[in-house]
């Protein structure tokens, strides 16, 4: 097996290979195709293609000298307004080599940004829009101030699709030669929830172990219960059978090697599906944001999963 970090590896290189951002794509490309863009802010969740677009444009704008016209920071490890006023500033100031009138400038995770520095950054974006466009990527947009969202074009990008998602496994596969059933391919999709570099990263990992990929190898490796083994415990304790119940969750946990937030929100996931009253339900979701809450506040993690399943059972005998 290559060596190589296989989320670099597969990572698209022109527009026709990203995947499950189409509307994104189309309105980016149209801009390249121009010469001339706005002030781009990509927003959306981890692993869906946000950097690999900005670097796409930048390829596509300049070339072989992508390199060279283009700044890459992240604001996660340089947040300060120094950073802001000393490196992006000096970048900015200097002309774009070729025959396209900007440099970019591309922030990852600038929601990690400082008041100051984002103060700093938006008198940079105002001064220097002659030479420099600036796409700004983030988790979450709320976290960016108004002034500079409102000197960008927001693209908000969605969790990639069951369908993009199968594609991108099948590419991996056929390159890497490996063997990965149907059930495994679902257990994937699963445990990555449309993150294209978990399902990524997940692959490497599993390869490295053997070629042939299964459901088991992808579950155990992710440190994710399989949903089924959840439903049953949670079964368990809608029957009145609490101790049955905690032992098989204690179970889950150990094998799986589970922290109790982990396991809380698989428990919420699986509520929805449980046979029971609507009602009920939403309580049973209030009382697992309580028991998440409290175990981040420090609370002992075994005496609020057992609270929370204590719900279950109570929830249970109301049916």
């Amino acid at each position: 097996m290559d060596n190589a970090i296989w989320t670099e590896k597969y990572r698209p290189k022109n527009f026709e290979e990203i995947k499950g951002q189409d509307e994104i794509v189309k309105r980016t490309e149209s801009f390249v195709k121009q010469k001339n863009m706005p002030h781009l802010m990509f927003a959306g969740p981890a692993g869906i293609g946000k950097t690999t677009l900005a670097l796409v444009v930048a390829r596509q704008l300049f070339g072989d000298t992508w390199r060279q016209n283009l700044l890459e920071l992240n604001a996660s490890d340089e947040r300060g307004i120094d950073i802001i006023r000393h490196k992006v500033k000096d970048f900015a100031r200097t002309k774009a080599i070729g025959d396209v009138p900007f440099k970019i400038i591309y922030l990852d995770e600038c929601d990690a940004l400082t008041r100051e520095a984002q103060q700093a950054l938006r008198r940079t974006m105002e001064n220097y829009t002659q030479t420099t466009r600036f796409i700004l990527s983030c988790n979450y947009s709320s976290k960016i101030i108004d002034p500079i969202q409102s000197r960008c074009a927001v693209f908000r990008f969605n969790l990639l699709p069951k369908a993009d998602v199968l594609v991108i496994i099948d590419k991996i596969a056929k390159a890497e030669s490996l063997k990965i059933d149907e059930k495994a391919k679902e257990a994937l999709y699963v445990v990555s929830q449309g993150d294209c570099r978990r399902v990524e990263n997940l692959l490497q990992s599993s390869a490295a172990i053997s070629n042939k990929i299964t459901e088991d190898v992808i579950f155990s490796l992710a440190s994710v219960a399989r949903p089924k083994e959840v439903k049953e415990f949670l079964e368990l304790a809608l029957q009145n059978k609490f101790i049955e119940a905690r032992g098989k969750m204690l179970d889950v946990m150990l094998n799986y090697g589970l922290s109790g937030l982990d396991i809380v929100k698989q428990i919420q996931k699986e509520i929805w599906g449980l046979d029971m009253d609507n009602r009920k339900k939403v309580g049973l979701i209030d009382k697992c944001g309580e028991a998440e809450f409290r175990m981040t506040e420090g609370s002992d993690e075994f005496v609020q999963l057992e609270a929370l399943l204590s719900q279950v059972v109570l929830a249970g005998y109301e049916e």
